[in-house]
Order: C-alpha cells, then structure tokens, then sequence
C-alpha cells in the first residue's frame, strides 16, 4: 500500500489501528508527526471517514499547518475542509455558530493580555485601588488557574486568601468576570471553558459535534489539562475513536496545569484501547540518546519505554554544572571564543535559551568580549502598536460593547479626545447601562463643550460608515479602507519618526 512506504513495524500498527481508542506513546524524535498524518490520509482514502467527520488537534498553530500540509500532500488533493486546529481555534470555531445558546452575540472580541491588563485597570481605578500596588500579570495568572481548574472563584479564595498581597483577588475576579460579559469578550481560556459549558447546557449541540466526528486525534497529549481532556471525552463520546499521541516523558507544562494522570489512565478513561510505542529515534545519535534514558528513567509515574537508534556513536555529550547564571554566560563565550580560535565561524554558532529574559546575561557577555550577535525573534508580529489598534478598530466595528478596543482607539490618531472626556463618557454610559459607543449614540453627547462634543460625533461617525462598508467590500479592501477613513495611516505618512515609516510598512 503506497501509503504506507517508508514506515517501520511499529508505525504501521499505530496507522492501521483504526476501531478502537489508541494511545501512542511517541518518544521525541520518533515521527509521531508522519504517523498521525499518514493515519488521517489512511483512514479517508479507505472510506473509513470523510475530510468533514475528522477532528485533529494540536498545540500550535504551526503544527496544525504542518498536519494540513502533510495531508494534502499524501492525498494529492484539497483538505482544506479538515478540521485541523489548536484547542482554541477549534473551540473558537464552534462558539462564533453557537455562543448565542448561552447568552453572548457571535460578534465576541477575544481578549490578548494586553486586553486583559487593561480591562484590570480599568476595574482598579473604579475601586480606587492604585495600580502600582496591584499585581496585575500575578493577578490574571491566578484567573487562569482558577478557571482551568474549573473552580473559578472558589479556586482564588481557597489558594490566595493567605497571601496578604492577593487578598483582594477575590473581589476583582468577580467584577473581571461580569465586565467580560458585559463587553461580549472572551479571553484564551474562556473559548474552551465557554464551549465545554455550551456542551453541557445543551446536549443536542453536543452531540451534533459528537456524531459529526467519527476520527478524534489529539497530539502532545500529554500536555492537556483538565478542561481540555473533557473536551476530548465530549468529542469522542459517540464514536470512540479517539486517537492521542504524547509522550509523558516529555510532559513539562504541570506548572501552567497539565496533568500527567490524562495520559497515565488512558486505558481505564478508554475501554478496549490499545497503545502502540514508538521507540526508533530517527533525530540523535546514540550517545545523545544513551544520556537521555539514563535520565529519563528516574522520573516518576511514566510509561516505560527507551528510545534507540541505528545511527551509531556520535559527537559525547558535555554537560557543565555552574553556580550562578553569571559563570554560564562567562563560560559559554569562553567556549565560543575557543571554537573560533579552532578556525570554527560565528556564523556556524547558536546560543539556545529557555525563556527570553535569560538572553540579557548572554548579551552583555557577548559585548564585553567583542563578538557581533544577531537575537533571533523579538516582538511578535500581532503585538505591535499598530497592528493592535488596526485590531481595535476592527474589534469595535464588530463587537461594539468592547470598551477596551473603543477607548484604546478613539483618540489614535489625535482627535482632541483626552483622558478626562473619556472617563466622563465611561461614567455616563455605565450610568445609564450602556457601553461607551452605545452611549455615543443614544447620549447626551451634545451637552458637552461644543469642540469636545464635535470630535466625539466625528469619531462615532466614522465607526457608523465603517460599520455599513464592512457589508460591501473583501476583508483586504476594508482593511485598507479603514486605514484611510480613520486618517490612521496619514497620520503616519504625517510623522517623522523612523519607527512610524516601519509601521507604515507591517501595515501594507
């Protein structure tokens, strides 16, 4: 079978097994990923399911397109139709058709962090609570925990009511909750919390999504937390054919609530499952590999399995143990400083961290020693200043209870709208129930200083003709439109910043 060329034994089994719950534990480097995709392009060429009644997902957006790709390629043919996503924008999907069934508009505005801490503010200042003494990051990852653990407030009041600096978690989780409901938004963790609610309020939309999916697979299983492995039970409840691929071997997400147990007690969650152990490392070297097993055998609560290898011997592996984050820099540059004294280039060298904030150290070593650095990534894309406020312009056309996106946005570009005119209008509008654009238009906003008065009615009837247009052109024509009609990008053209001749460009 074409198909199934170039798979070793263990790889086929994992492909074929296609009746019954399958567990495959997939060391790293194991092709886990042509397993999974090579079993979704099995299972529609033999009729077994079509493109429309397969569910797959994964961590990253990345790794969904990679899936897709992969398929297609296979296939020979379009899988566009495939159900292929992350958690979120599986869930994402499902509730922009059915979130009305538990009481929000299909318009929501999902909220990025930066949403987030300004919602937080926003709710500070009406509490009187100074800013700087409010732990804003340590407050939403707080909000985070308490609803993955599916506790919400119960959750905050338990675990932070001792800990004097988050005594008034509490209180601000609430007034967070109904602000979010109250402005039609979701945050990250909302889209599954809010589909797994849809599902059990409503038992018809769960099975319609149950039934639909005959071919349930989830990659890096074990990484999933409690909600999302409730998702997976929803999903697959019909049918039983769910598919997961994880390794606990490789399971370091328990801080942020993932659980182990999902993948430890799949047999007993799935009956008549099977599980299928890729063991083959096609990425290392057999001295890489030999160090790994040795480690990896000492975790505690895991699957036994050891990764091998037909690629022989290999570069030994080094290991350093320093006393402070001061000598690992030190010694790394003294380490590339003898690389290039053995005629190695810089250009063939790579510093690899864990988190950004430890690239500093590296840094200020690597420019003490006089060695030219390139940092690779930086600011991501859609946190830039200016692809956020086009996102608010878009957020508030679509979504006009959003009072983040509005007041981000109602004086970008200037338009003589300052602070004080918009916490007036905030008051007026929370005064009377509305949100801050409602209040633009069905307020008393002729009552206030002529001029004032005059940039407020401007500003909302550039919002009104946007919300006509976005009926009447392509989604890249209306970008475009926006861009011009809020005099956003003159204003930029306008500037001499050099910064602003870069936002010009991120914008076309």
């Amino acid at each position: 079978m074409e198909l199934l060329k170039g798979l070793n034994e263990k790889q086929k089994e994992a492909v074929l097994c296609c009746d019954r719950p399958l567990l495959i534990l997939a060391g790293a480097g194991s092709g886990k990923t042509k397993v999974l995709t090579t079993k979704i392009a099995y299972i529609i060429e033999n009729n077994l399911a079509s493109k429309y009644e397969i569910l797959a997902i994964t961590f990253t957006n990345k790794a969904a397109t990679e899936m897709k790709d992969r398929v297609s390629r296979l296939l020979k043919e379009d899988v566009s139709s495939l159900w292929i996503g992350t958690f979120h924008s599986i869930c994402t999907r499902i509730l922009r058709r059915e979130i009305s069934h538990i009481g929000y508009s299909n318009n929501f505005t999902i909220y990025d962090r930066t949403d987030q801490q300004s919602l937080v503010k926003e709710i500070l200042k009406e509490k009187a609570i100074e800013v700087k003494s409010f732990q804003i990051n340590g407050f939403l990852a707080a909000v985070s925990n308490a609803k993955n653990s599916g506790e919400g407030k119960f959750y905050i009041e338990d675990f932070y009511s001792n800990i004097p600096s988050a005594r008034k978690y509490g209180e601000i989780y609430e007034s967070y909750i109904q602000k979010m409901k109250e402005y039609n938004a979701l945050d990250f963790d909302d889209l599954i919390l809010k589909t797994l609610e849809l599902f059990k309020e409503n038992k018809d939309i769960a099975e319609k999504y149950s039934d639909r999916f005959k071919y349930v697979f989830v990659d890096e299983y074990q990484d999933t937390n409690k909600t999302q492995y409730e998702l997976v039970r929803y999903f697959s409840k019909s049918h039983g054919n769910v598919c997961v691929v994880g390794d606990g071997d490789q399971s370091i997400y328990g801080w942020r609530g993932a659980d182990i147990s999902n993948i430890l007690n799949f047999e007993k969650d799935f009956k008549n499952s099977d599980i299928v152990l890729l063991e083959e490392n096609y990425r290392s070297t057999k001295n890489i590999l030999d160090v790994a097993n040795k480690v990896i055998k000492n975790n505690e609560n895991r699957k036994d399995k050891a990764l091998w290898t037909s690629k022989k011997g290999g570069d030994e592996v080094i290991y350093k143990r320093v006393s402070s984050d001061y000598e690992e820099a030190s010694m790394v540059i003294n380490w590339i400083e003898h690389m290039r004294y053995n005629d190695y280039k810089f250009d063939d060298m790579a510093i690899l961290y864990r988190t950004n904030a430890q690239s500093r150290l590296f840094e200020e070593a690597l420019m003490k020693a006089g060695i030219n650095y390139h940092v690779v990534g930086g600011l991501k894309f859609y946190d830039r200043k200016e692809i956020k406020d086009l996102i608010s312009y878009l957020k508030i056309i679509v979504n006009p209870s959003d009072n983040i996106a509005l007041k981000r946005i109602i004086n970008v570009p200037k338009r003589s709208i300052g602070n004080v005119t918009v916490n007036k209008i905030e008051t007026a509008a929370n005064n009377m129930s509305l949100s801050i654009y409602d209040y633009l238009l069905h307020g008393d906003i002729e009552s206030m200083p002529v001029k004032t008065s005059k940039n407020l009615i401007k500003f909302r009837d550039i919002i009104e003709n946007l919300k006509v247009e976005k009926e009447n052109m392509p989604l890249t024509e209306f970008v475009e439109y926006t861009l011009e009609k809020t005099g956003y990008l003159h204003s930029l053209e306008e500037s001499t910043l050099r910064e602003d001749k870069t936002r010009i460009e991120n914008l076309g």
